[in-house]
């Protein structure tokens, strides 16, 4: 079937999910709908912000439907009406059966990892917080398990050591414009594979969701490790860690968005703070040191290093609190 006629709902809410469906529009796919999440208010003065979607689907006029419940009798009554061939997800929520196996021939999903490795919602932090040299993005049949459906593309991208979430997030949302539109296209005209998830003897690694409390540096850990992880949460949720004055006690948050690691031996106790209070700011942890480059304390605005230690006062009474 030609993409023109191939009619298809799309549901995404973030950046990542804005560019799969500009793809699709662009290679000429009949999007019929588009489904995001409600408006929410944002910001000091609570004002209901928009998806990234919305605002793009709006922008080339394709209907915005944006259900509280997937469930609603209304919206499923609404979705049946686009008589959609597929649906394709990104970025979005769990959906119920009654949603995912509308479409005749099925519901699709773009997932940011090389399934089955990574299943659940923030696979790209996870990969970088592990130390993995590759990733890459996988397009599946939405089943009744969380990301455990027949595989149909996988495309692979390198991890190199100076990524971070961000850069990798940018990288897989490249790629997998390309993906979508491969996969789109193959159901479109019936010829595509349908692969079952194998781990090849590998121990699967997940990807649950990251809350704040798991963004707590532990400088316990070696120098790799910690570097990872910091570079796995920036931008965001960003790893974060508490300085305590040893006289005072006054204890401040900081978050920490980018670090270099020097690996060295040396006698210091793990999470001493090594500094010439001007250019640099060290930590030191097993087989090395973490080298501050940006940081932002609670309720201050983000700094590159030397910027920060301009304005920070007595950090030699400093040091890193643990617990």
């Amino acid at each position: 079937m030609p993409l023109k006629d191939f009619r298809i709902v799309f549901m995404g809410t973030p950046e990542f999910a804005v560019a799969i469906l500009k793809a699709l529009y662009e290679a000429g796919v009949h999007i019929a709908a588009v489904i995001t999440a409600p408006d929410k208010p944002a910001g000091r003065g609570q004002k209901l912000q928009e998806s990234d979607v919305k605002r793009f689907a709006q922008s080339i006029s394709i209907p915005v439907l944006q259900p509280e419940k997937l469930k609603n009798p209304e919206f499923i009554k609404q979705l049946e009406s686009y008589q959609a061939d597929l649906f394709v997800v990104v970025a979005f929520r769990m959906l119920p059966e009654v949603v995912w196996s509308m479409p005749r021939h099925g519901t699709i999903n773009l997932h940011a990892s090389l399934l089955p490795q990574y299943r659940g919602a923030a696979p790209i932090n996870w990969a970088i917080i592990n130390g993995e040299k590759k990733s890459g993005v996988t397009t599946f049949f939405i089943e009744k398990d969380i990301d455990t459906g027949k595989i149909i593309y996988t495309d692979e991208v390198a991890i190199t050591e100076s990524d971070n979430a961000g850069t990798l997030h940018d990288k897989l949302m490249m790629v997998g414009t390309t993906t979508i539109v491969k996969t789109v296209s193959g159901i479109a005209s019936g010829n595509y594979p349908k692969i079952d998830q194998q781990s090849d003897g590998k121990a699967l690694k997940s990807a649950p969701k990251i809350f704040k409390e798991d963004c707590k540096i532990n400088w316990n850990q070696d120098v790799i490790t910690i570097h990872n992880f910091i570079r796995g949460l920036s931008p965001y949720p960003t790893a974060w860690t508490v300085f305590e004055n040893t006289q005072t006690l006054e204890t401040l948050s900081a978050k920490i968005f980018e670090a270099d690691k020097e690996i060295m031996e040396h006698n210091l106790q793990e999470g001493s703070i090594v500094s010439d209070e001007k250019r640099y700011l060290k930590v030191a942890v097993k087989e090395g040191f973490l080298i501050i480059k940006t940081i932002q304390l609670e309720g201050k605005k983000r700094l590159g290093i030397e910027e920060f230690l301009r304005g920070f006062k007595d950090l030699s009474a400093y040091r890193i609190r643990y617990d």
